[in-house]
């Protein structure tokens, strides 16, 4: 009697080893009808900032990010699902998270003087350039180059359908290198606060890329001064560190409100 049950254990494992295989590859030929992207929705030359930072079919394949943004006291440490969007910021002071419903915050230290509406997802979308503009609803229109130092940046202004993202009147400017189409110059308007289009004009450099996985994303980004709409020197640089991409996503419970947490209003 015992040999015969463990012939029948034997045998449900080998069939459990022959079955697994397929059921990866049926898996992955989901995953790969899924990331189908329709380049043409884009202008030609932006595909090819895309496509020069590691193409868009890759960055759609992917469903975490994760990276990190030293400063002096510690790092915060940011995820988010790419494909839903929720996010979560974590330090040893507060711990801030979006779950598409509410924005939560828990603050260890009760000194956090920030907005966490405004922030939740801020550096998320700057550090995800160029991929973001990318996203639906949004309104491309091609526009002068941006001149600097005597070298002329081709781009496009980027404008979203009414309704879309907690912002739809904020535009950007994507400005990139005409040899090489890597990403150089972000300019972008800022009316979370008021609601009402404004025609001022912050500029971040874009020049140290790094390698993550199939993409490259900022190792850095600086902002420079500018003095009635002319892009002046350097003010300020934050650094990114140990990034990475996943093409599995974490538990929702990852991004849901703890018990501890108060909700933003």
């Amino acid at each position: 009697m015992m040999s015969k049950i463990y012939l029948l254990v034997l045998a449900l494992a080998i069939f459990s080893c022959n079955e697994a295989p397929k059921k990866e590859m049926i898996a992955d030929a989901v995953e790969e009808v899924s990331i189908q992207v329709n380049l043409n929705k884009y202008p030609s030359e932006l595909n090819k900032v895309f496509g020069a930072h590691g193409g868009l079919k890759a960055w759609k394949g992917y469903k975490t990010l994760n990276f990190e943004m030293p400063n002096e006291e510690f790092n915060e440490i940011q995820t988010i699902d790419l494909h839903k969007r929720f996010d979560k910021i974590s330090t040893p002071a507060y711990t801030l998270g979006y779950n598409d419903s509410e924005v939560w915050l828990i603050d260890n230290i009760g000194d956090y003087k920030g907005k966490p509406k405004f922030y939740h997802n801020l550096m998320f979308y700057f550090y995800a350039m160029p991929f973001v503009l990318s996203d639906d609803g949004i309104i491309y229109e091609e526009v002068d180059a941006l001149v600097y130092e005597g070298v002329s940046y081709p781009g496009y202004k980027i404008s979203y359908n009414s309704g879309v993202g907690a912002s739809s009147t904020d535009e950007y400017y994507i400005h990139y290198d005409a040899k090489t189409y890597e990403m150089r110059w972000l300019g972008y308007t800022m009316t979370y606060f008021s609601g009402e289009p404004s025609d001022k004009i912050s500029w971040i450099n874009y020049a140290d890329w790094v390698k993550v996985d199939e993409v490259l994303l900022p190792k850095s980004i600086t902002w420079h001064k500018v003095e009635e709409g002319k892009i002046k020197e350097a003010v300020k640089t934050v650094n990114f560190e140990n990034a990475s991409l996943s093409t599995a996503a974490k538990p929702i419970d990852f991004y849901s409100r703890p018990e501890n947490a108060v909700i933003v209003e």
